[in-house]
């Protein structure tokens, strides 16, 4: 199973529309989105994703009632805990409690945004990923990620 990895996006809707391009010619089941989608009519085109969708909100999302309105229980608070495939996932905007989830030995992944740069390492069994920016905003780069969930192996792909 391929899960896809996005955050960030930060209103770029054709950003958006390449990344779930990118997710179903992956065959992505599940989308993480790590926060900061900004606006609600980010919805627009993430409700055409026909699988899975897990999202946290991000510091920089500010209509947080219609964000929920429009996206449901797919948008939620942080920490937000996952289980795919009995892989214990933590999913999160900002980094501050990452190493001590990682450490606390209850996840499998740790998933956070909020930094706009790709981050790929393991703590302890844990393994930490942000998937950079799918605005490319900040850096000039946007990215996404592809995670094959049976071997944990992360592919950051440019948008």
């Amino acid at each position: 199973m391929v899960i896809g990895i996005i955050s960030d996006t930060h209103d770029h809707m054709d950003n958006i529309r390449k990344a779930l391009k990118i997710f179903k010619e992956n065959n992505v089941k599940v989308i993480l989105h790590a926060g900061d989608f900004v606006s609600p009519f980010t919805w627009r085109v993430f409700k055409d994703f026909d699988g899975e969708f897990y999202g946290v909100f991000g510091n920089n999302d500010g209509d947080k009632l219609l964000l929920r309105k429009m996206y449901g229980d797919r948008i939620q608070n942080q920490i937000r805990e996952i289980d795919i495939k009995n892989k214990r996932i933590a999913l999160m905007h900002e980094p501050q409690m990452i190493d001590s989830l990682a450490k606390s030995g209850n996840f499998d992944i740790v998933v956070y945004g909020h930094m706009h740069e790709v981050d790929i390492r393991k703590v302890g069994n844990t393994l930490i990923l942000n998937p950079g920016e799918a605005c490319g905003w900040l850096y000039g780069k946007a990215t996404i990620m592809l995670l094959k969930l049976d071997t944990l192996n992360p592919e950051v792909v440019s948008l």
